[in-house]
């Protein structure tokens, strides 16, 4: 049975294990506050994180049992009741399978919600490896090629008019800003939204999460070695000019150069899960 060893250095977790035992009990009541609830919510969000992270990363193997829920409270010094909902929270997003007499197995990758904003920052929060990082590209190009094809024909003068004032906001803040990256994320949504198919639409927050977090990864240790605001440029004219086919290719290239721009891991890919 695997033993699982927290490194970080959240201040919760240095506290003494009496002081987060009662916390996280206290902080859990049905009474409890709105501000105790918040703290509860942020404990049980840090253990998830810390394990969640092992998982991805690869370190916890498909198959494998955590251990249970009272040597894993007492690992974390935390209430059993926090680790539960931490525990949920993995379950929730498909990364573990939880079941009574049997303990918290880890699932297989096939059953990950790989396009959850939490489950893709755990994973870029080391580098991902290359076969993960391409596939990741490969979906948005096979969504938003399509899509920008789509919008083509569909768009609205207000479509027009938002992601004109997303180009804007992105070469004013530029993608090294916050500012500037919500810029980005509002033009793809509108972009999606300018197809009007519902299934499309819906996987607006999985495409964002993918472009939020591919974005932050490659500026990590350095600032981004091109403006990408040309190639959106490209993709926003031809929507414009209502011509379908360079729509679509003006966004496979744009993708196809974010790919090209990420720094690639050079691990060598992980076996798929089990």
């Amino acid at each position: 049975m695997l033993r699982y060893c927290s490194s970080g250095s959240d201040s919760k977790l240095s506290r003494k294990p009496s002081q987060l035992t009662h916390l996280a009990r206290r902080e859990s009541e049905p009474g409890a506050g709105p501000k105790a609830r918040d703290k509860a919510l942020r404990l049980h969000g840090t253990i998830a994180r810390k394990l969640g992270i092992s998982i991805v990363s690869g370190r916890f193997k498909p198959g494998d049992l955590l251990n249970g829920e009272i040597a894993s409270s007492e690992q974390f010094a935390v209430s059993r009741t926090a680790y539960r909902e931490a525990v949920r929270i993995l379950a929730a997003k498909g990364l573990v399978d939880a079941r009574p007499k049997v303990g918290t197995r880890i699932n297989a990758q096939s059953e990950w919600n790989l396009l959850d904003p939490d489950v893709l920052d755990w994973t870029f929060e080391s580098e991902p490896d290359l076969q993960l990082l391409n596939s990741l590209f490969e979906l948005r190009n096979v969504v938003e090629s399509a899509a920008a094809g789509m919008a083509a024909k569909r768009r609205s003068a207000a479509h027009l008019k938002a992601m004109r004032a997303a180009l804007d906001g992105m070469a004013t803040h530029t993608l090294a800003t916050e500012a500037g990256r919500q810029a980005d994320l509002d033009f793809h949504t509108t972009l999606l939204t300018a197809t009007h198919n519902p299934f499309i639409i819906s996987l607006t927050n999985g495409v964002n999460a993918a472009i939020r977090t591919t974005t932050i990864f490659k500026q990590r240790e350095r600032p981004l070695r091109r403006d990408p605001l040309p190639d959106h440029m490209r993709v926003f004219e031809a929507i414009t000019a209502g011509e379908v086919g360079k729509a679509e290719r003006a966004m496979s290239e744009l993708i196809e150069l974010a790919r090209i721009d990420t720094p690639a891991s050079k691990r060598r890919p992980r076996k798929r899960g089990r």
